[in-house]
């Protein structure tokens, strides 16, 4: 299936950037729980595509699992293969875009200036990720929103915490990668559960705002 952005209930991306494959299965379990339904693991953590794979193991279809940090045509069919279902990357490159389409999957690239962004857009692209989001800042996304198509979802991501959420929101944006404010290697499952009830508890108090 083409998981897309709106079959979830919030527009957060979990990014587990280092976790590990011992970790995976457990750390799914409470993000899903907490209200968290996209999850990303990027391909430079330890052993990512059997994380991945284990991961969508065992949550079947109660989330969408992606990989992250995607630079090559080759790392989108690794994902595929594995069970990913959305593809993640720092950066607009045109051939991971288009082979992220052709593999059905959703396409989530990396862009900073609105000739990244449109070119994104003209490839395939169906979310655009700001990246990182902290030095461009809410009014720079706020003034490249103004000249992009009102349908194309923007996520803030790098330096984004709950405290920013209403900024970003305020400034266009749909929705939020989240990394370390989620998780962060060194933390305990319950550690990782209390941050991403947190970062819902956050998220879903914006409802007035997000609905405007």
């Amino acid at each position: 299936m083409t998981w897309s952005p709106t079959d979830h209930p919030r527009n957060i991306i979990a990014i587990l950037r280092g976790i590990t494959p011992e970790e995976a299965e457990a750390t799914v379990e409470v993000i899903v729980a907490a209200g968290i339904t996209q999850i990303e693991v990027p391909l430079n953590s330890p052993s990512a595509l059997k994380s991945i794979g284990l991961m969508k193991k065992r949550i079947g279809d109660a989330a969408g699992i992606g990989a992250g940090t995607v630079l090559s045509a080759r790392d989108v069919q690794d994902t595929r293969d594995a069970g990913g279902e959305f593809v993640v990357s720092p950066n607009a490159d045109k051939d991971v875009i288009l082979a992220t389409k052709q593999a059905g999957m959703m396409s989530c690239p990396g862009v900073f200036t609105p000739t990244e962004c449109f070119e994104a857009i003209k490839h395939g692209a169906d979310i655009l990720k700001v990246f990182p989001a902290f030095i461009m800042g809410p009014e720079g996304i706020k003034a490249m929103k103004a000249v992009l198509p009102k349908d194309k979802p923007v996520y803030a991501v790098g330096g984004v915490g709950a405290a920013d959420f209403p900024a970003y929101i305020g400034a266009g944006c749909a929705g939020f990668g989240l990394g370390s404010n989620i998780f962060k290697p060194g933390n305990t499952v319950q550690d990782t559960a209390a941050n991403a009830r947190e970062m819902v508890e956050a998220y879903d108090a914006l409802e007035g705002l997000r609905a405007n």
